[in-house]
């Protein structure tokens, strides 16, 4: 009788689009699982997950790839796992906001901000992790799964990667050939979703109601609007997910505006892709385009291999013609007292790229570049009325959290992510000294920086130049397709988040994009023979058999089972 049950709601659930609460006895089953990356990644979509769960009767559960080890910190020097179970607690409260119980972990290492789903394959061993996912499925049982953007443009490496083996596992966890187990039955969840930010721009009651089709793949797509009223929270869901995201804390959410708009059309929608209905793809026409560079060509083979081409149209952008200059040669090195005499090249302007628009007097920064022998020197001057918070002298990784410089070099100019350059942060005081300091970060070797540093800081802003050996880098310079970005992040508060980003080189994500980085050719300069460097990628990740609350979920499981 319940298996005839369970497949008359089913139908009616498809048939109107909607979704009505299957009853099953496991007690790990869920109607909805969303998959993401880091402890934060469905944070977007807590409105709707409680609006389900509040008017329709329909569960969640969340599984999260990783804890985030790899991410920022803005309240302490925590990094690693341990920070990874900072953030377990945090994603655990916020999604309670949602009714959401069950958050599950694969426990892989959050390494440093990548735009690259292979790199991030090879480091989370992708059949490793697909095989988790797909076990989970069956666990769990959904009705849905939910997950990120598979695209590549503009997106986390690890965001890719966790939608890819998502939209995989939603067919995978019904062949029984794939991963099996003898205690976990094959099982065919029937929709498939995706995040969609292409509407958010779109605000009011009204707009979920319109039909909608993503304007690059052609898939249909579904809006939850934010400002229902929530019962239980005696607010709208759009106040609701806000208490929740400002426990997101150490990702500096707490600086989100405690209060949302009070006026129903100023709130906006969730939005949704529909990849898959009654357990069958949704087609689109598909649109080829050539000249595809190789992250992007590799996307559109992942999209043919598993039978949804469409989703690789229009995947890569039209990238602007990159900004190029020459680093001069000089007799003499410069004294790195921030003269600037001793750059005779051209003056590099940096640009907006992300953030809170700013005048030239609140944040604007320029560069000179200089070659003496086998080392690079590179001068910059930024233009800031508000200094931010002063990080400890052992705490200046993840610079992006104050006032800071970065240096990006790609030296054969060819490299498809940031595993094969080098990239340093600067910031140019600390405490308790006011010294400069210096990371590599989301490099080839992510960790101290021994460069030789001087800094200058007034009311009015900070000059920093820096030597940076050539022989350091992770390979040979080329001299005519040496690569490089110089960026600027400012902070004009003490909470350790930045508000604006500058870039010489300033499209997409240019701190973690060489296919955007100028070019800085080096006349008459030859490297000595030096190797490449394989890349060393930090791997540390919180594990769940020392995180109390997930040890925690698992006896409560087991006891209702």
């Amino acid at each position: 009788m319940r298996s005839v049950r369970r497949r008359t709601l089913l139908a009616a659930a498809l048939a109107t689009g909607a979704l009505a609460a299957i009853p099953r006895k496991d007690p790990a089953h869920t109607d909805i699982l969303f998959i993401g990356a880091h402890p934060d990644d469905e944070a977007q979509n807590l409105s709707t997950f409680g609006q389900w769960r509040e008017r329709h009767g329909l569960s969640t559960a969340i599984l999260t790839v990783t804890r985030g080890e790899g991410g920022g910190n803005a309240t302490g020097p925590e990094e690693g796992a341990e920070l990874g179970l900072l953030r377990e607690t945090e994603e655990r409260t916020a999604t309670a906001y949602a009714g959401i119980e069950n958050v599950y972990y694969l426990d892989k290492p959050d390494f440093w901000y990548t735009l690259s789903a292979p790199l991030t394959a090879r480091i989370w061993n992708e059949q490793d992790t697909l095989q988790g996912i797909v076990h989970l499925i069956r666990r769990t049982t959904p009705h849905t799964v939910v997950t990120m953007d598979p695209r590549p443009f503009g997106q986390h490496g690890a965001h890719q990667l966790s939608a890819r083996l998502a939209i995989e596992a939603f067919w995978k966890a019904a062949d029984p050939t794939a991963f099996p187990t003898p205690d976990l039955a094959p099982w065919q969840p029937r929709r498939l979703l995706t995040q969609n930010a292409n509407f958010q721009h779109l605000l009011g009651p009204d707009t979920p109601r319109t039909p909608r089709t993503d304007p690059a793949t052609g898939l249909p797509v579904i809006g939850v609007w934010s400002g229902t009223p929530s019962r239980e929270h005696g607010t709208t869901w759009a106040q609701a997910e806000r208490h929740a995201s400002r426990a997101y804390r150490t990702q500096g959410w707490t600086t989100l505006p405690p209060e949302v708009p009070s006026d129903p059309a100023h709130l906006d929608s969730d939005w949704f892709t529909v990849l898959a209905e009654d357990a069958k793809p949704i087609e689109a026409p598909v649109h080829r385009q050539p000249e595809l560079r190789p992250l992007y060509a590799e996307f559109r083979d992942w999209t043919h291999r598993i039978g949804l081409p469409w989703l690789a149209n229009n995947a890569q952008p039209a990238y602007p013609r990159r900004p190029s200059t020459t680093i001069p040669a000089v007799t003499h090195p410069p004294t790195l007292n921030g003269g600037e005499t001793e750059y005779p090249g051209p003056e590099l302007r940096l640009t907006h790229w992300q953030g809170d628009t700013t005048t030239a007097n609140d944040c604007s920064a320029t560069a000179k570049l200089a070659r003496h022998g086998d080392d690079l020197y590179v001068l910059i001057r930024v233009h800031d009325d508000r200094p931010g918070a002063a990080l400890a002298e052992n705490d200046v990784k993840r610079h992006w959290r104050t006032d800071s410089v970065e240096i990006a070099i790609d030296p054969r100019g060819d490299a498809d992510d940031t595993s094969t350059t080098f990239k340093t942060g600067i910031v140019p005081r600390t405490s308790p000294h006011g010294h400069p300091s210096a990371e590599r970060d989301a490099d080839n070797h992510q960790g101290p920086a021994p460069l030789r540093l001087a800094a200058h800081t007034t009311p009015h802003g900070y000059t920093i130049e820096a030597r940076i050996p050539l022989t350091d880098l992770p390979a040979p310079p080329d001299p005519d397709r040496f690569a490089l970005n110089i960026l600027v992040y400012d902070s004009d508060t003490a909470d350790r988040t930045g508000q604006t980003r500058l870039a010489w080189s300033p499209y997409g994500s240019p701190q973690a994009d060489p296919y955007v980085w100028g070019t800085a050719r080096l006349p008459g300069y030859t490297p000595p023979p030096m190797p490449r460097t394989p890349p060393r990628i930090p791997t540390e990740a919180a594990r769940s058999t020392d995180s109390p609350a997930s040890l925690a979920q698992a006896r409560r499981l087991a006891e209702r089972g």
